[in-house]
């Protein structure tokens, strides 16, 4: 053990010179939120807070600044301060002004304006947000509420749709880089499109998106970007570079995914379409074919009748024909009965001729007559016999 002692007073007086001696320490610039704020004798006393700490601060004339409330972000200009006879470390601020109307708000118009310039903004630029999507990806905190509400409303609009997450710190010390990181890795990524989102929260809880690496990497993104970060009033530089902005995560995943039922809806439609289509196609088929079949019908019809009136034609006039053919072969056949009667020898004989026949033979002569000879005398009803004289 050492055998020096050191008082109290000694040890709080070196650790004052320590901190006074720090030029870094010096006329410095912090925000941080307002945890507690009061003032006595136009002397404030307050405490500021974030995620990993706390420091009090003093201000002088505190009635030079409007008195911020609990739970603002402010900045504070100041010096670290050791009170040696208290023991108490403190900041010492002259100036304190809200941290949205300070050096980030500034910065903020700045790189905005900036980026106007350089085109980052422009409407033709914007990629269209698909009409269906498959997959999305979502880049935000692994944690919280937003991841579960974009999940919650992608699911009730459409259970089909497939979420990839890529978990990112959305504020706080390099999330500006795993932000920007993610949103690099969904660029060469088989989604349909990407929501980059985070809940509310001060103007510093909000800064990674206020980053040139964000807009950047958002604006050389090959896939359309929606951004919903913070509150609906909140803007970020994200909001402007992306292809939409969405007040809230759950409404960047009610404009990027499209309602299963609207997509079943619409396929009801087209087979009704398509139903309706085939059924008065089958109408008109069934209703030329009727009247097909009626032209047929009478054509055939009439051209039956036709054929008929043709036979009829015909028919009369092969009967006029047959009647003019039977009248003249029945006068030939008249004419010549006339002639075979007037030949027939049984004719004469029934005018009182007699044929005279000898051993079969016609005498036709008287000289053929001999004497004491048979001849057969033939009229016209019998025979009768002669001898000759």
């Amino acid at each position: 053990m050492s055998e020096q002692y050191l008082s109290v007073g000694q040890v709080n007086n070196y650790i004052k010179n320590i901190f006074e001696a720090e030029v870094m320490l010096q006329n410095i610039c912090i925000y941080g939120e307002v945890s507690s704020y009061k003032i006595s004798n136009n002397i404030a006393y307050f405490n500021l807070t974030d995620e990993t700490g706390l420091i009090s601060c003093v201000l002088f004339n505190a009635s030079r600044f409007p008195e911020p409330n609990i739970g603002d972000v402010i900045l504070a200009v100041g010096s670290v301060s050791y009170y040696a006879k208290g023991g108490k470390l403190s900041f010492n601020a002259n100036h304190i002004a809200p941290y949205g109307k300070g050096l980030l708000y500034e910065k903020f118009l700045k790189l905005k304006e900036d980026l106007e310039k350089r085109g980052y903004f422009k409407l033709e630029h914007k990629k269209p947000i698909p009409e269906r999507v498959n997959k999305i990806g979502v880049v935000t905190s692994s944690t919280g509420a937003v991841i579960q509400d974009i999940i919650n409303v992608t699911k009730r609009r459409n259970k089909t749709v497939n979420i990839v997450l890529y978990p990112v710190k959305v504020q706080g010390v390099g999330a500006e880089t795993e932000v920007a990181n993610g949103i690099n890795f969904f660029s060469n990524y088989d989604v349909d499109a990407i929501i980059v989102a985070r809940g509310g929260g001060s103007a510093e809880d909000l800064q990674p998106f206020n980053t040139e690496i964000v807009a950047t990497a958002t604006y050389n993104c090959k896939k359309p970007i929606v951004s919903a970060v913070g509150h609906e009033t909140d803007f970020t530089i994200i909001d402007f570079v992306s292809d939409l902005r969405a007040p809230t995560p759950s409404a960047a995943a009610e404009c990027v995914v499209n309602l299963l039922d609207d997509d079943l809806n619409q396929i009801d439609a087209y087979l009704n379409f398509f139903y309706d289509a085939v059924s008065n196609k089958l109408m008109r088929i069934e209703k030329d074919s009727n009247s097909l079949i009626d032209k047929m019908f009478y054509a055939s019809k009439n051209k039956v009748l036709e054929i008929d009136n043709l036979i009829n034609q015909f028919n009369v006039q092969i009967n006029h024909s047959i009647l003019n053919k039977t009248t003249n072969i029945t006068h030939s056949v008249d004419v010549l009965k006339n002639r075979l009667e007037a030949l027939n020898p049984y004719v004469p004989l029934k005018k009182g001729y007699v044929k005279v026949e000898s051993e079969g033979m016609v005498v036709r002569s008287h000289k053929q007559v001999k004497k004491n000879k048979e001849y057969n005398l033939i009229f016209s009803d019998g025979k009768s016999k002669v001898v000759g004289v």
